[in-house]
């Protein structure tokens, strides 16, 4: 058997960080990652842009720091939910016994804010002159307005009061049971 190249052995050990990551943190924690990763580009790229044009404030720098701060907040208070949910849900109560949650709070804010910025993003590169594909705009337009939309379930379901909520997931689940297929009686 021929020795791997370099290349090969790279591609393993990348592959092997991005398998040990998604094992430690799963789809959550690299979701958070790409916000990040989106926030700082924002950041900079709007730095970027209004120096270009002369108009960057170190004020106005501050209060971008800040809006990020509060972003960063947001998704702590979601993920805080999620946990509370999954304590809820896990601590057996009659309604709520059969249902598997896996957290899906924190991942719907962060998607949110990922798309909020990555808006924002293409939006300074256009400012910095750079051409951006119309179908790319309408796509990260699209994928916003399609998170907005589970927003809006999301916040018809907080308008519910408790019963109603317990009676909706109780009803969900007994639909989702429903569909499952039974194993046959051996």
């Amino acid at each position: 058997m021929p020795a791997p190249d370099k290349a090969t052995e790279i591609k393993a050990i990348f592959t092997g960080i991005f398998a040990f990551l998604t094992a430690l943190w799963g789809w959550v924690g690299w979701a958070v990652l790409i916000m990040m990763i989106s926030m700082f580009l924002d950041y900079a790229t709007g730095s970027w842009a209004a120096k270009a044009k002369g108009e960057w404030s170190s004020a106005i720098a501050r209060q971008g720091l800040w809006h990020k701060l509060g972003e960063i907040t947001a998704l702590l208070v979601a993920a805080l939910c999620d946990i509370a949910v999954q304590v809820i849900v896990s601590s057996g109560a009659a309604p709520l016994s059969d249902i598997e949650y896996e957290g899906y709070i924190t991942i719907i804010v962060a998607v949110w804010y990922i798309f909020t910025e990555v808006g924002s993003i293409l939006e300074n590169a256009q400012e910095l002159g750079a051409p951006i594909p119309d179908w790319l705009v309408k796509g990260v337009a699209k994928m916003k307005r399609q998170t907005n939309d589970i927003q809006t379930t999301a916040e018809a379901v907080s308008n519910l009061d408790t019963q109603q909520l317990a009676a909706a997931i109780v009803e969900y689940v007994g639909k989702h049971e429903a569909k499952k297929e039974k194993p046959p009686d051996v």
